[in-house]
């Protein structure tokens, strides 16, 4: 295959492939073995073995391949001059109409700091293996300000270990201030704030804590707490906008078709399984156990491959239901959508896996939504021993405050509150039923919505019982 019909190729181009290319010590083959990172039409990243020997290649088509091709090899040389370590480049090369190439020595063995962070997340917040993950980012992001360069798309997955050696990589977003000397505070401190915005939101109490680590490798300047918290707000903000514009179109997260008769989204790495599933969604769920039927809703849990899942189908009740249903977002889409920020922000709920709208030439009619499950108990049967008594255990009094403490700073209004939309799952109160689910603007429009949410979750339980009084005392009043 030539280089340039990757741009062809499409996400998944049948492996391995072989191009022929060639440097200044001349023509030779790139076998292609497997794919790591793809952007279609675009960038091509993956491990292959070039002249006998394996190699992680890079190969850039397409129109804007000469830019990206110039981008990767200056951030690989910036990082080289300034002796911060980074895989060998061994061969490069641009072709007119063809596209780009850079092969770097492939490091057998290496794990991401992401992947070494997902094997320790599930750990309390700042358990001393996360601080040993965490610490060494940190400690190479210090070295990279020590000598005037910064990640502009700075994660763990660009840091490889291997042998106890950290490797800095993707050249692409390297950038440069002045070579040699220590970064300017307001980009430290940007950059900072790019690295912290990606790190759960129950570690906000740690950053002072965490910033440490940086300032052991780099203290060459103050770094004001309040400055670095704005910063970090700022990009979670722009992460999360970034984020939910990305549920509904075609990514590198999520699968995403829709036409004049079905929208249907997924994550990308559940396509396979959630193809399977929506492809007869009404026969899995009838086949299923169902925990409610008819009405506006069937709700049901299936078992697909090994795994236990929720399909909740919103049914169109009669022609009149339509009429009020189909011009607008499904209640399946509005719940994919509220379920996807909820996760981002650290709010427990179940995985959104997936989402179907049927359609009649664009008109919306039955819609399903697929997520985890949750086989803890709900609220409701929690609580139930303690109506009299008030005797809840601490930490589900605790995990109740959390959530109450974290829906109020997001100002994030449920809609309907009732104990049977809460689960008790991994020491946590999970959401479930995000139909009415709402990330308010303002706080003049957030504290009635509070008030009416509040209001709803008391009326669980008789007024003159020990536990209504007990919650009614614990819960924040307001919103302020």
């Amino acid at each position: 295959m030539r280089l340039s019909q990757l741009k062809d190729a499409g996400r998944t181009p049948a492996l391995p492939l072989t191009l022929e290319l060639a440097d200044a010590a001349g023509p030779g083959n790139l076998q292609v073995l497997s794919l790591l990172r793809v952007l279609p039409g675009q960038r091509y990243v993956g491990a292959a073995v070039w002249r006998g020997r394996p190699v992680l290649a890079k190969l850039l088509v397409g129109s804007k391949a000469a830019r990206h091709f110039q981008r990767e090899r200056d951030g690989v040389r910036l990082l080289a001059e300034q002796g911060l370590t980074t895989p060998l480049l061994l061969a490069e090369g641009l072709q007119d109409g063809e596209g780009g190439w850079l092969l770097f020595e492939f490091l057998e063995g290496a794990q991401s700091l992401a992947q070494a962070w997902a094997s320790v997340e599930h750990l309390p917040p700042l358990a001393d293996e996360q601080t040993q993950v965490l610490g060494e980012a940190l400690a190479a992001v210090a070295q990279m300000h020590a000598k005037g360069l910064w990640q502009e798309d700075l994660h763990l997955d660009n840091l490889l270990r291997l042998g106890g050696q950290l490797y800095l990589i993707d050249g692409a977003g390297i950038c440069v201030e002045d070579a040699g000397k220590p970064l300017s505070r307001p980009r430290v401190l940007q950059n900072l704030g790019v690295f912290f915005a990606q790190l759960p939101k129950a570690f906000e109490p740690y950053t002072e804590e965490l910033l440490v680590q940086y300032l052991m490798a780099n203290g060459e300047h103050a770094l004001p707490l309040e400055a670095l918290q704005k910063q970090i707000d700022k990009v979670r903000s722009w992460r999360l906008k970034d984020l939910l514009s990305k549920v509904g179109r075609e990514c590198s997260l999520f699968s995403v078709s829709r036409g004049a008769f079905g929208l249907r989204a997924m994550r990308r790495e559940e396509e396979p399984a959630m193809l399977a599933l929506l492809a007869d969604a009404d026969t899995q769920l009838m086949q299923g156990t169902l925990y409610k039927t008819g009405g506006a809703a069937t709700v049901g849990r299936v078992e697909l491959q090994g795994r236990t899942l929720l399909v909740k189908r919103y049914n169109i009740k009669g022609l009149m239901h339509w009429f009020k249903r189909f011009w607008r977002p499904s209640r399946a889409w509005h719940s994919w959508v509220e379920g996807n920020r909820l996760t981002f922000l650290g709010i427990a709920t179940p995985k959104p896996l997936a989402v179907l709208e049927k359609r009649f030439l664009w008109l919306r009619s039955t819609a399903y939504l697929v997520t985890g499950h949750l086989a803890g108990p709900d609220l409701m049967r929690r609580f139930e021993p303690h109506i009299d008594t008030g005797a809840v255990p601490e930490q589900e009094l605790l995990a109740l405050d959390q959530l109450f403490a974290k829906l109020i700073g997001e100002r994030i209004s449920h809609g309907d509150l009732k104990g049977y939309n809460l689960f008790w799952h991994e020491q946590r109160w999970a959401l479930i039923d995000l139909d009415g689910v709402c990330q308010h603007s303002s706080a003049s429009s957030f504290a009635p919505a509070y008030a009416r949410d509040r209001a709803r979750f008391l009326r669980n339980w008789p007024v003159g019982s020990a536990l209504h009084q007990l919650l009614d005392a614990r819960l924040p009043k307001s919103a302020s």
